[in-house]
């Protein structure tokens, strides 16, 4: 795995710790380029065995290095990019509204209990009214706004780059709790993912944490862990969650950077399994598999009870593909290069491909019907598979 270090430890004051960035780029040093990226493996040549076809498209704004994700509530796609949030339905593509927030955005779109999300680099936390695009409320947190946007049973939960999870109010924004953790001293730029389920929110964390909240009240339900950092230098120990944790009926499964792809009883964190894997992007899960993007770009699925090793799709290395969507018959992910993989879930075998206008870094969404990604140009695409 090669990487290159964005060198932001001294411009992050605020938020504590330094970000590891792209990860395609062999390490130069804290204040050298080091060399070219090395080339994407060509694609490879397959007969087609479903039918991926462009339902639409609509614009937000240049996300430029910024990991944003869309998000669907209802019959809307909710998307941030640049300064705007865009609520685009999800039949036609129609855009309902479109809101300049005068923010540049860092996190969103996130969707739920009426508003719409979205965070911008200097900690500012906007919700904006769904039906309407108008700002209810905004407030300064602590840091740089990341990750996932939820809003869930009166509380809307984000995150910020100084390693603190607050919890807000839905009416107005004020602080209902705040949970904070000691960050190392790097840390990978997508980490710290977060998903809620029955009252209960699951966060991943620099460091290779994986931890169970109330989030009524943000009490601490469980600790439980992914990875353990391990080496000689700052670098070698990095070992973030990354990308959101996957959540179902019994367990709650996470993977980490340098670590392993785990499962826990969500009752109280009991190891269930874990396999050794390194990821920079994250993981997906359905009724059979958890599957994962590893650093290597390549796509594992893991049988959930057992844990054991299903099949293994590396026909993508170098692309940097994103974590997996999936999608009943079907995974889905995406590369830096613009181009949209399904892979089947059988076997992981190419089953259709599709072509955007830019590089894709976040996951695809399920906008059911379809899916949808969102690319560094800002362009939302949905898709129709058959």
């Amino acid at each position: 795995m090669k990487i290159r270090l964005i060198v932001t430890g001294l411009a992050l004051v605020l938020s504590g710790c330094s970000t590891v960035g792209s990860m395609t780029s062999t390490v130069g040093g804290w204040f050298g380029a080091g060399p070219a990226r090395a080339k994407p493996a060509e694609l490879v040549e397959f007969k087609p065995a479903a039918t991926l076809t462009e339902a639409w498209k609509g614009d937000t704004g240049d996300a430029g290095s910024t990991l944003l994700r869309p998000q669907a509530e209802g019959d809307d796609v909710f998307a941030a990019g640049g300064s705007r949030v865009v609520r685009m339905a999800v039949p036609t593509g129609n855009t309902v509204w479109k809101t300049d927030t005068g923010v540049k955005l860092s996190a969103g779109a996130g969707a739920g209990q009426g508003l719409a999300l979205a965070g911008g680099g200097k900690g500012e936390l906007l919700a904006l009214d769904l039906a309407s695009g108008q700002l209810r409320w905004k407030v300064a947190l602590s840091s740089e706004v990341t990750g996932q946007l939820l809003a869930v049973t009166g509380i809307v939960i984000a995150r910020t780059g100084d390693g603190r999870v607050h919890g807000l109010a839905v009416a107005d924004g004020s602080r209902k709790w705040l949970y904070t953790r000691n960050l190392p001293a790097l840390s990978l730029r997508g980490s710290g993912g977060m998903v809620v389920r029955d009252g209960v929110l699951y966060a991943g964390f620099p460091g290779g944490k994986l931890v169970a909240l109330n989030a009524a009240n943000g009490a601490q339900l469980w600790e439980a862990t992914v990875a353990l950092p391990r080496g000689a230098t700052e670098l070698e120990r990095v070992a973030d969650v990354m990308g959101n944790p996957v959540v179902d009926e019994r367990q709650v499964c996470a993977v980490a950077y340098q670590g392993r792809v785990a499962c826990f009883d969500r009752r109280n964190g009991e190891l269930l399994w874990a396999r050794d894997t390194s990821s920079n992007s994250g993981l997906a899960m359905d009724e059979r598999n958890v599957y994962v993007t590893d650093d290597k770009d390549a796509v594992t699925a893991y049988d959930k009870a057992s844990g054991r090793a299903g099949w293994r799709q590396d026909k993508l290395a170098r692309r940097e593909v994103t974590a997996p969507l999936a999608l009943g018959v079907w995974v889905v992910v995406a590369d830096g290069e613009g181009v949209v993989h399904v892979l089947s879930s059988d076997d992981g075998s190419f089953v259709a491909r599709a072509k955007v206008d830019s590089s894709v870094r976040t996951a695809p969404v399920d906008i059911g019907p379809g899916f949808a990604v969102q690319t560094a140009k800002g362009t939302v695409v949905a898709f129709r598979l058959k």
